[in-house]
């Protein structure tokens, strides 16, 4: 044979691999097939099956196979429930733990009648479904578990540990506790009893600061509905307010205390240009010119536009709508609660925002002279 031709032979005759089989003495005469042939034949001895196949290769039933399942089921009963036990016990090691919750579930189909064999198996299945966060399983094979043996810790513990992650903590101290009856030294016991007495501490603390968060959150709401209405200030709300609107809230500047400022949005319109402003918050005691000296801060371009000409704080004024429909002047000094307290002309807030009229002295009487009250009651028809 030629170095050439030894070379090839040697790259497809089977040579085993570390972890792959020697060939038995019956197949001694297939030393000079390839490595695909030789693993093909020994898939079809039951101690060398590395797959399940369903046939023989030729279209027929393999009875290899067929012998091989047999030799599952041949012994005792509780010979053959210790062996799927001890597969099982080889699955949890690996963590393969559904593959072990199967194993362990044919050894109890046995029904092989000995008590210490069937609460193995169900306690192994117990810690595998614990793993596998099937806590339920866990509790009920835990429950079978000391109907045969009372006195298993494991399965105490067990169950006290899948009733403390389903939230079921009454249940979980319990059977924790009688746990302690039986091994009162038992750490695993002790640490997990623990974590549910800190757990029941925790939510209970939780649900005490949300219950006072609460409470005072519903004071705080009564002392402001309190400071409104000792203050007479009335509040006209909308079903559609504007957008920078939607979402106005009106607080003291103390929530504690019904005497301190009350806080809210002001729109600053400018009706001769039709433009407005927003400002987040002002206070109560604010003036229309504490107000304007905030919204006319403004680069020098803007004054030069010729619509702006006029809009310095001495050539403004300021009004306010009446619940009536009319316009009220507001001095630029006057602290603008003075205008809402007042019970003749009232001033309402607008969807808990006040609403600021600011138009150029020389532009006021020809504006002045158009204002409709109709048209403005007629505009709050929507107006709750």
């Amino acid at each position: 044979m030629t170095e050439e031709k030894i070379s090839e032979w040697d790259t497809k005759r089977y040579i085993p691999k570390p972890g792959e089989p020697d060939l038995p003495p019956q197949l001694s005469e297939l030393a000079d097939k390839s490595a695909d042939e030789v693993m093909k034949e020994l898939n079809r001895l039951p101690l060398f099956m590395t797959e399940l196949d369903e046939t023989d290769g030729e279209g027929g039933e393999n009875t290899n196979l067929e012998a091989l399942k047999s030799l599952v089921y041949e012994g005792d009963p509780d010979e053959i429930a210790t062996n799927f036990k001890n597969q099982g016990n080889d699955c949890y090691k690996a963590k393969q733990y559904t593959t072990a919750v199967g194993y362990y579930t044919k050894g109890l189909e046995i029904d092989c009648g000995v008590d210490s064999i069937n609460s193995a198996l169900y306690l192994n299945r117990a810690a595998c479904n614990l793993e596998l966060k099937n806590y339920r399983k866990c509790i009920d094979d835990c429950k079978n578990v000391l109907l045969l043996d009372e006195k298993n810790v494991k399965a105490c513990y067990r169950s006290g540990k899948a009733f403390f992650c389903v939230e079921r903590f009454e249940e979980a101290k319990q059977i924790l506790q009688y746990g302690l009856t039986i091994d009162a030294d038992n750490k695993s016991l002790k640490d997990t009893y623990q974590q549910v007495v800190d757990k029941e501490e925790k939510i209970a603390a939780a649900k005490l600061k949300k219950q006072k968060e609460e409470e005072e959150k519903q004071l705080k709401q009564v002392l402001l509905v309190n400071a409104i209405k000792l203050r007479h200030i009335e509040i006209l709300k909308s079903a559609r307010p504007a957008e920078l609107l939607e979402d106005a809230k009106i607080r003291l500047e103390d929530a504690m205390d019904h005497e301190s400022q009350l806080i809210f949005p002001a729109m600053i319109l400018y009706p001769t240009t039709d433009e407005f402003d927003y400002v987040a918050e002002i206070s109560e005691l604010s003036t229309p010119t504490d107000i304007l000296k905030v919204v006319l801060n403004r680069p020098k371009e803007w004054f030069e536009d010729p619509k702006h000409e006029n809009f310095t704080l001495k050539k403004l004024q300021c009004y306010m709508e009446t619940v009536s429909g009319g316009l009220v002047k507001v001095g630029k000094n006057v602290a603008i609660n003075n205008v809402l307290m007042s019970d003749k002309p009232k001033a309402p807030l607008f969807d808990n925002g006040l609403r600021l009229y600011v138009v150029p002295k020389s532009d006021s009487e020809e504006w002045l002279s158009k204002w409709n009250k109709d048209v403005a009651l007629t505009k709050r028809q929507s107006l709750k």
